[in-house]
């Protein structure tokens, strides 16, 4: 009984982040791994608690980070395909060639 609300409570978490924006899943990962990262170096060091602290911050700023250059990325990509799309527009390069008239 016990094991079945364990996974109950873990469904109904993971539940909870279908409609959670990039930027909240990148930030919810980086400080998880971060955590458990930390918790594991932590307990070698003989601190876990101080670990787990110290790698979730990290590990938040980490995520933050990797999201922020993603959505740059995005960014600059959708800038060149508009800048191509619209240099494509205005150039002869898609046009017809003139017709051939003989002098």
């Amino acid at each position: 009984m016990k094991r079945f609300i364990v996974l109950a409570a873990c469904i109904a978490l993971l539940g909870g982040c279908e409609n959670l924006t990039q930027q909240e899943k990148a930030a919810g990962i980086g400080t998880l791994g971060g955590a458990t990262g930390g918790a594991i170096i932590g307990a070698l060091a003989g601190n876990a608690a101080l670990g787990t602290a110290i790698g979730a911050g990290v590990g938040l700023v980490g995520g933050l980070v990797y999201n922020h250059v993603k959505e740059n990325q995005q960014q600059d990509e959708q800038n060149a395909y508009s800048q191509g799309y619209a240099a494509g527009q205005h150039s002869a390069a898609g046009a017809p060639p003139p017709s051939y008239q003989p002098q």
